[in-house]
């Protein structure tokens, strides 16, 4: 969910997944705000909407590791990231002080970005290796609780420990570093099949209406955090416009 390295020389097919995970993201919030502020018989703790959701999750994590090995600023991306996660915290705080976001995905992006100049030297044999260890470490992790209230951000919780999203360093970490072997893998160039999208990159393969419809997801995988911010109020007014004229 960082901003791809720069606006001249973006790489398409980034900002097109990111763009993906944004409209699964927001298909899936859609379904939680019916669910949790309308009564509608929807289910998003299992089955598909929760794999809809996750998914969402692994692409925005997958791609924030990639693209941070084109860029040598993850560092500051990291502290803008995390700070606009401070704040959601306390907007999230303020509107419900029981059920609010302590460690969301954008906490767990901005810490991540922050080691990613480090973990961008490594190779990709020490890369594998953490990143497996990362996602069997959080194995038993998961299946105890301890009396500690603030190891949460590692995945270690109390019993009573409740957070409106939650995403841990373990095993998530482990799926950012994922991220960061293949832009070593895909970029180790430092560029893409074609930098500056447009329309006639799909036209070779596709009809206009799907190559416009890539093209509107490729702008919204552009401006991913402001569109994560500003969605939930959003989704929020039109439902509630909705349901008091309907």
């Amino acid at each position: 969910m960082n901003p791809s390295p720069t606006t001249k020389n973006r790489i398409w097919e980034i900002d097109l997944i990111r763009g993906i995970a944004i409209v699964l993201m927001i298909l899936f919030h859609l379904i939680v705000d019916l669910r949790d502020f309308y009564d509608y018989p929807l289910e998003y703790l299992n089955g598909f909407w929760y794999i809809e959701g996750k998914l969402s999750a692994v692409l925005f994590i997958l791609i924030c590791g990639a693209s941070s090995t084109l860029t040598h600023r993850s560092f500051r991306h990291g502290i803008t990231v995390f700070l606009w996660a401070m704040v959601l915290t306390v907007a999230t705080y303020f509107y419900n002080d029981n059920y609010y976001i302590l460690f969301g995905i954008l906490h767990f992006l901005g810490i991540s970005l922050l080691s990613a100049n480090f973990m961008n030297r490594l190779s990709l044999h020490w890369l594998a290796i953490l990143s497996g260890s990362t996602m069997i470490i959080a194995i038993p992790f998961s299946q105890r609780f301890i009396t500690n209230p603030y190891l949460f951000p590692v995945g270690l919780t109390t019993n009573t420990f409740s957070s409106l999203d939650y995403y841990p360093l373990f095993p998530w970490y482990g799926v950012f570093l994922l991220g960061i072997m293949l832009g070593k893998i895909l970029y180790s160039k430092k560029k893409a099949s074609n930098h500056q999208y447009s329309p006639a990159t799909v036209k070779s393969f596709s009809h206009q209406p799907l190559a416009q419809c890539l093209t509107l997801i490729t702008q919204l995988g552009q401006h991913s955090l402001a569109i994560y911010l500003i969605h939930q109020p959003l989704l929020l007014t039109l439902l509630y416009l909705i349901h008091a004229i309907f």
